[in-house]
């Protein structure tokens, strides 16, 4: 291979995704493989430790039966804790708890997976009017003559306004057909799930840094200055990658009432139209809590760079920094006796050059004194100000109370004499606050935990009460409580 050859730099990047989380993912067991499929979807991003340890040893009890080659010493603890260290997947602590998750790696690979494995092609009409409708825009605001956009600015507003009468006259709308729709709510899916990725990458970005951050102040050799600089450096060549850009536009837009406002409306809408009820479950489910997830992901990237802002403040703070600044000062002062001393000769700042000695000499190698070890770090921007009238809380419902919810199961079933209490008769006896849809899922969770087993021929309506006051109605399989809760 000749060293100039163009496929150098891709023989380079195959070495070293032959080394990536997603390559040992792909070249792992059939069985681990479609594990971690099933385990981890578009609507399930997260699973407790207990239960992926419970999962897991379900799934290897079976899969035992008919591959002999799966190590029957190896626990399902022993197979999470290889994919963790692999790469494939992370435990973070998540309030107070451990949980798993795919990396952003292993995030790319799954979904590569399913589009693999699918036969549904992704190019529809849907999709081609939102490639022209961003290539107008693109065109429309790189445009440096004004009176263009302007031409631009007022077809669209004739356009609009033809479309105004036509509605004004009484003809019915050209809405899309049932395919047409079902199309592109898919596009818009198919377009949010790369988003955990880029947030998934972004966070352990930011927690990279942080880990360094923390090694290099507890590193005595390491110039303090310095490590703080690489830091902000890094930090700045991770906000222009690809998942920077799509985090900082969407910190945009969570900091826009407005834009937040009409992104619920426009979602209502969407899940009030007839179509959806052909979508599948999981997809009507990524659908609902689409807001409610991008803003869990990019609060854990917020909440990374608050820890790293606290170790940058607590290292400025500390006895080190302290010390180098004194020092810093100290040959500073030097430097300004020494120049302005009278018993000293005059010198020049620049010292002529030898050329025609035998080599040139110079001083550096001995480490007398560094400049590069004493800069001092850029200074931290001031933290902005805000008061109460800042703060916009949007509401949200509340969590359940899971030992109340323990409490009155066990208290209906002493009170019941058939030995058995319906999952709605639980939720009838609560209290009126804790009639919400919070509470109706960890119901749910509290009985498949315990072993009970839900009647899919059978279905409970149950009414509860949402955030503005209106009654809806959860349509679930029937799940009735034989025993006390654990």
């Amino acid at each position: 291979m000749q060293p100039s050859h163009r496929a150098n730099s891709l023989w380079l990047q195959s070495q070293q995704f032959k080394s990536s989380a997603a390559y040992r993912l792909l070249t792992a067991q059939p069985w681990a493989l479609a594990f971690i499929r099933a385990e981890f979807t578009a609507d399930r991003s997260r699973v407790a430790l207990e239960l992926f340890h419970a999962s897991l040893d379900s799934f290897l009890k079976q899969a035992r039966k008919s591959d002999d080659q799966i190590p029957s010493s190896y626990s399902a603890q022993d197979f999470a804790e290889t994919w963790v260290k692999q790469g494939i997947l992370a435990r973070p602590l998540i309030d107070g708890r451990f949980i798993y998750e795919p990396s952003a790696q292993t995030l790319r690979t799954l979904r590569f997976l399913a589009d693999f494995s699918t036969d549904d092609s992704h190019l529809n009409s849907s999709r081609l009017n939102t490639l022209l409708s961003s290539l107008e825009s693109l065109a429309h605001e790189t445009d440096p003559d004004p009176e263009a956009r302007i031409r631009a600015l007022e077809s669209q507003i004739a356009l609009r306004q033809a479309q105004i009468d036509q509605l004004r006259s009484g003809d019915d709308p050209a809405v899309l057909s049932r395919t047409t729709a079902l199309s592109a709510t898919r596009s818009v899916l198919d377009l949010a799930s790369s988003l955990p990725a880029d947030f998934r990458r972004m966070r352990d970005g930011v927690q990279d840094m942080l880990h360094s951050l923390r090694e290099g102040i507890l590193d005595a050799s390491t110039a303090k200055g310095v490590a703080v600089g690489q830091v902000l450096e890094a930090d700045r060549q991770l906000r222009s990658t690809a998942e920077g850009e799509t985090f900082s536009g969407f910190t945009e837009f969570l900091n826009s009432p407005d834009a937040q406002q009409r992104f619920r409306a426009a979602l209502a809408e969407v899940l009030e139209r007839d179509f959806v009820d052909d979508l599948e479950t999981p997809e009507r489910q990524i659908l609902t809590n689409l807001l409610r997830e991008l803003r869990r992901q990019a609060a854990e990237v917020h909440a990374s760079y608050g820890k790293l802002s606290e170790s940058l403040h607590a290292f400025v703070q500390s006895e080190d920094y302290k010390q180098a600044e004194l020092l810093r000062q100290a040959v500073r002062e030097a430097e300004l006796a020494i120049s302005k001393s009278a018993s000293l000769k005059p010198r020049s700042g620049l010292t002529p050059m030898e050329l025609f000695a035998p080599q040139f000499v110079t001083l550096a190698g001995l480490g007398i004194y560094d400049p590069s070890e004493h800069v001092a770090p850029p200074p931290l921007a001031q933290a902005p100000e805000f008061s109460e009238a800042d703060i916009v809380r949007n509401p949200s419902t509340p969590q359940a109370d899971l030992p109340l919810l323990r409490e009155s199961i066990t208290r209906n079933l002493n009170s019941s004499g058939s030995g058995a209490i319906r999952l709605d008769a639980v939720f009838e006896t609560l209290d009126a606050e804790h009639r919400h849809l919070n509470t109706i899922r960890a119901l749910v969770e509290i009985g498949r935990t315990n072993g009970e087993s839900l009647n899919e021929s059978e279905l409970l309506n149950i009414d509860f009460q949402q955030l503005d006051g209106s009654m809806r109605t959860a349509i679930l399989p029937a799940l009735s409580f034989t025993k006390e809760p654990l």
